[in-house]
């Protein structure tokens, strides 16, 4: 069995306003939320950083918001930004794992960004989820569509080539289980939501050498970059074989690299009464 990826939020970040764009799509398309009586009650859930989960307090500037991760680097980035909001709310951060996460109380909105691609079986945690949500109640995700494109194919086939499958066979090939829009969407529909369920590719235009490479360190690569981080030997020898593949896969232009960054998005809203 591998061990977790290990996560470096710094790499992360280094892309961090191209990796905010789908979120913010997302939510936009998230309806009113519904009216208690009291400030909103949301859960990010694979919060990263933070740097994702801080903007829902500009959108509910009263709400209390916990966000939620696996990841002891990515929660110490995240916790400097706990505390008070400036419209009177509350953000904090705890650890916790999406894979067998049950929110411990009622939340109004349950929303992720870019973090369920990493739990097989996600959507059959849907269910609980929703109980969670009063009527009116939302659950919002966005997850990588793209794992069939180039960067993550040829990941793949580098991990299961022989001269790497005993120590990588796998690791390149993570995100099969992701379902299509209507998948999503049929899913969340039996649970007697409403759900608005789309997809998007963004052609991303990266700057600097090699920036594909640099791209997938922040994510795609970690599980690779765990399972060799103890042979900086074997680590520069594979970067160099997966950095060439990616030179002739994504040839970089006049002015830049263009890199197709294709996103599944789903908006289910629990109905009323």
């Amino acid at each position: 069995m591998h061990t977790p990826p290990s996560w470096d939020p710094q790499q992360y970040l280094r892309h961090a306003a191209h990796r905010t764009r789908p979120f913010l799509d997302l939510l936009a398309r998230i309806p009113r939320l519904p009216a208690t009586g009291r400030p909103p009650r949301i859960a990010d859930l694979g919060c990263g950083p933070g740097n994702v989960t801080r903007l829902l307090a500009d959108r509910w500037p009263d709400a209390h918001i916990t966000g939620y991760d696996n990841s002891p680097e990515m929660l110490a980035e995240a916790r400097p930004l706990a505390g008070p909001t400036p419209g009177g709310g509350h953000l904090d951060f705890r650890p916790a794992d999406a894979t067998d996460w049950t929110p411990d109380h009622g939340y109004d909105l349950i929303v992720s960004n870019a973090a369920l691609q990493w739990v097989p079986g996600h959507a059959d945690s849907f269910p609980r989820w929703i109980d969670a949500l009063p009527p009116g109640g939302v659950l919002a995700f966005q997850v990588p569509g793209n794992f069939t494109a180039p960067s993550h194919a040829l990941l793949g086939d580098l991990c299961d080539s022989p001269p790497w499958r005993d120590r990588l066979a796998g690791l390149g090939r993570g995100f099969v289980h992701i379902l299509t829009p209507a998948d999503y969407l049929e899913r969340l529909m039996a649970l007697g939501c409403e759900v608005d369920a789309w997809e998007t590719t963004y052609v991303q235009l990266l700057q600097g050498q090699d920036p594909v490479l640099e791209w997938v360190k922040g994510t795609a690569l970690r599980p690779v970059l765990t399972a060799l981080g103890d042979d900086p030997e074997a680590t520069e020898e594979f970067l160099a074989e997966y950095r060439d593949l990616l030179r002739k896969a994504y040839p970089a232009g006049a002015y830049g690299t263009p890199f197709p960054f294709r996103r599944i998005f789903a908006v289910a809203r629990r109905a009323d009464g």
